[in-house]
């Protein structure tokens, strides 16, 4: 790609998340900057199991054109390089297919001809198995050891890739990396660890710019460059009204990180206790001292979700001061007689369903842990039913329907009337999942578990 060593490599990165918009004068200024990458991340597990579970993007289709449009042409002026990972949200393959055929449409649409690599990073349970009988997963906390039932649960299952198969994927010549689940770091990683710069600058400025604008002065301005050379790195908005400091990039060390000098990665461990930062000027961020420890052992970590049934959700309001002045109380009465009348009529054994109340605007969130003072204005009930089937779970809040409209507290002498948020009241969500893999597999190769396929043509 280049005949000579290079001495740096900018990363432009323009937000925490395709889809998310941005304008694309910010992209511009990047380009014009002198990037020579561009990376975002396209997912998460932040948003819970479902979208593993159901291999369902959450975001829209019309977003992510949008901003591969944006990203795709700029590129393709510059010459440029675009990485996506963990496409389609979670990382699944249909994910990976998902976002590939957007970014034809968009290619097709421009009139761009770009050689597009997607890699692929979801998971047999009958090869994991023969890797789990060899003794090479293991857990992480609070995981305990894993079961090949419980790998046989799972609807989909994928492997978080290092850098190391994007790299090989723009060796081969791709223009455009659309890859599966991935590392938020490896992204931003893979293009200045091809190109020779030091691992420890590398995978911290990566750290640094997963987020796009967040270790910025504003997160909504835009994205930031990054600037990645032999004895660390400097970073900037790409708003030139933002400013980035040593603190805001510092402080996203701390950002979903358990010890926030230390980050693993599959291939080893950021270090960065005797990182320095240092304000350039009022806008610019240098950092220097970052390390990387080689692990001795090359690790993937998998992540996995399984149906644990059906859910119909229903939502009630509460104003009523005789009902507020003991909500406890009041919750208490509900959950037993949701609990007395789903037997009675629907002769179900507590252990064929299940059903969550939240008080949300008292202690929904926090629980225990609310320093509350004085009862609450208005509270807002969501009864939350699970169940082996949609039918079931439906049946369950229907019966909780009258409840939910007209409980009163025991020493009330009138039935209340509280404010369903919908009607009908009971709102199918259909399957419901849990994750249930948090463990990491021994890898011979950094590139064994994934497959990369080059070219435009869609997998069926």
């Amino acid at each position: 790609m280049h005949s000579q060593p290079v001495t740096s490599v900018r990363i432009l990165s323009p937000s925490g998340m395709l889809g998310a918009g941005w304008d694309h004068a910010t992209i511009e200024r990047g380009i014009a900057l002198g990037a020579d990458v561009i990376s975002i991340d396209a997912g998460s597990t932040d948003s819970g199991p479902y979208y593993l579970g159901s291999a369902t993007p959450k975001t829209t289709a019309k977003a992510v054109a949008r901003d591969l449009r944006s990203l795709l042409t700029a590129a393709a002026g510059a010459g440029i390089p675009v990485i996506v990972g963990s496409c389609g949200t979670s990382g699944t393959d249909s994910g990976v297919d998902w976002v590939a055929e957007i970014a034809a449409g968009v290619m097709a649409e421009e009139g761009l001809e770009l050689k597009v690599a997607r890699i692929y990073s979801e998971q047999d349970a009958a090869g994991l198995k023969e890797h789990l009988d060899a003794g090479r997963i293991h857990p992480l906390p609070p995981l305990g050891e894993l079961r090949a039932e419980t790998l046989e649960s799972c609807a989909h299952i994928v492997g978080a890739m290092g850098h190391e198969p994007i790299v090989e994927a723009l060796r081969a010549g791709a223009q455009v990396v659309l890859a599966g689940r991935a590392t938020d770091t490896a992204v931003a990683a893979a293009y200045p660890l091809m190109m020779g710069m030091p691992a420890g600058p590398s995978w911290h400025a990566a750290k640094i710019v997963e987020c796009g604008g967040q270790c910025t002065s504003n997160p909504r301005a835009g994205g930031v460059l990054a600037t990645i050379d032999a004895g660390g790195f400097t970073i900037e908005p790409l708003d030139p009204t933002v400013s980035c400091t040593p603190i805001s990039v510092a402080a996203h060390m701390l950002y979903e990180t358990a010890n926030p000098f230390e980050m693993r990665e599959p291939a080893g461990t950021l270090d960065v206790r005797d990182a320095r930062y240092t304000a350039i000027d009022d806008r610019i961020v240098r950092v220097e001292g970052s390390a990387f420890h080689v692990a001795a052992q090359y690790t993937i970590k998998l992540e996995g979700a399984r149906t644990t049934g059906y859910e119909t959700m229903s939502f009630t309001a509460i104003r009523d001061p005789l009902i507020l002045a003991d909500i406890d109380a009041w919750a208490r009465l509900m959950r037993t007689m949701i609990t007395q009348r789903v037997g009675q009529t629907l002769e179900l054994a507590d252990d064929e369903y299940a059903f969550d109340l939240r008080l949300y605007g008292h202690n929904a969130v926090l629980d225990d842990l609310e320093p509350e003072n004085g009862p609450p204005r208005e509270v807002g009930v969501m009864l939350l039913v699970n169940a082996p089937d949609q039918a079931t779970a439906t049946a369950v809040a229907k019966i909780a329907n009258p409840l939910m409209l007209h409980l009163p507290t025991p020493r009330m002498n009138y039935l209340p009337s509280l404010a369903f948020a919908t009607s009908p009241a009971e709102v199918e969500r259909g399957p419901a999942y849990e994750f249930v893999l948090n463990h990491v597999v021994d890898c011979a190769s950094p590139t064994s578990l994934f497959r990369t396929e080059m070219g435009e043509k869609t997998r069926a």
